[in-house]
């Protein structure tokens, strides 16, 4: 029988991505204390969203608006940009989908870091291209080699994401403003930052709305609290913002998803507390680390890198530990980063269940 797959689809891995905490409470049977793994904001969204949502949820009979229109006018009041400029999408992996599959023909060459976010590698090869990956400086993304590699390849793409995932480090806007100018016009800049509302003062370059090969990502999921709501949103020239409809799902942002994220934008006090939260917590997981005799890794994000004083097979026998003693955790999987584990800053009761259970897994992986 003639396969019904295509061939680059017939030697694709099915696989997921990230191994969901849900999935390995399935497996067992050990219900986890701290979710502290997935970078999500245990700290919830507004009330104020929780209230949207619940007005909204006897509209369910309804398809979301195709246009999204009351999201992306009130993002281009908060950003001060037209909404020409603004494409919104289900989270940022759903707009690194729709950005490989506009930009991607078979062969062509995206350029990333050994370790860095993996889902746009993802939809990358999904569509035929090639990952050229440049490991790590230390616990940096390393821009000069990004860019040498970008020429040397003739990218069509390279991604960078400030502050970064899975590490928390991040560059100064001056640094990143010289690496887009230094990155060749038919290369697409794919500038991922997830974290910018934890960033600190001076890591945002300003918006520039007119180049052309400059994409910027944005998420609900991080401090806003809206993981399971699937809403991000794309900065970028007019032009190439049109070139979504082309292929978005146009129904993909559902009706309670727009109405969570408008709310949320519009609470910025409750997100200033979420901000302050995340930075008590992350010092706390500081403390937590050098209590335990750790270094770890200054953060701009939700997460703190703890390197676990040993090789990669050390730091995941300490994640597996952690994991039976119901701490979700993850851990980079690269040469060079894997010697960490990546713990999300939590509620302050499931901080307490880290500080308890790291002095005994460590333990536990060091027998």
């Amino acid at each position: 029988m003639r396969p019904i797959l295509t061939p680059l689809a017939q030697s694709l891995p099915s696989t997921v991505p990230f191994t969901g905490p849900e999935a390995l409470q399935r497996r067992t049977d050990v219900p986890f204390l701290a979710r502290v793994g997935a970078n999500e904001s245990g700290f919830g969204p507004s009330p104020k969203v929780i209230e949207a949502i619940a007005a909204a949820a006897g509209e369910v009979w309804m398809y979301g608006d195709p246009e999204i229109h009351d999201l992306k006018a009130a993002l281009a009041a908060h950003l001060d940009i037209p909404s020409a400029n603004l494409a919104v999408g289900e989270g940022i992996d759903g707009l690194h989908g729709l950005i490989a599959r506009l930009i991607t023909e078979p062969g062509d060459v995206a350029v990333t870091s050994l370790g860095a976010y993996p889902t746009f590698n993802y939809h990358v090869t999904g569509f035929g291209g090639r990952i050229v990956a440049v490991p790590y400086s230390g616990h940096h993304e390393d821009l000069g080699a990004l860019v040498a590699a970008a020429r040397r390849e003739r990218a069509k793409v390279i991604y960078l994401s400030n502050p970064d995932n899975p590490m928390g480090t991040w560059w100064r806007a001056t640094e990143i403003e010289r690496f887009i100018a230094d990155i060749p016009e038919e290369t697409l800049i794919l500038l991922d930052e997830a974290y910018c509302e934890t960033a600190p003062a001076g890591t945002l370059p300003e918006l520039d709305i007119a180049r052309p090969n400059l994409i910027r990502t944005r998420t609900f999921s991080k401090a806003y609290g809206l993981a399971g709501m699937r809403v991000g949103y794309a900065i970028g020239e007019a032009g190439f913002i049109k070139a979504f409809d082309k292929v978005r799902n146009h129904f993909g942002v559902t009706r309670l998803s727009q109405a969570a994220a408008v709310a949320a934008l519009a609470d910025q006090a409750w997100l200033a507390q979420v901000v302050a939260k995340v930075a008590a917590g992350g010092e706390r997981l500081h403390a937590i680390a050098a209590e335990n005799g750790l270094a770890s890794v200054p953060s701009a994000t939700n997460f703190v890198a703890i390197d676990c004083g040993g090789d990669g097979d050390h730091a995941m026998r300490v994640l597996k530990a952690l994991e039976a003693r119901g701490v979700f955790v993850r851990k980079p999987m690269a040469p060079g980063l894997d010697r960490h584990i990546r713990i999300s800053v939590g509620r302050p009761e499931e901080l307490d269940v880290v500080a308890r259970q790291l002095p005994l897994a460590l333990r536990d992986a060091a027998q």
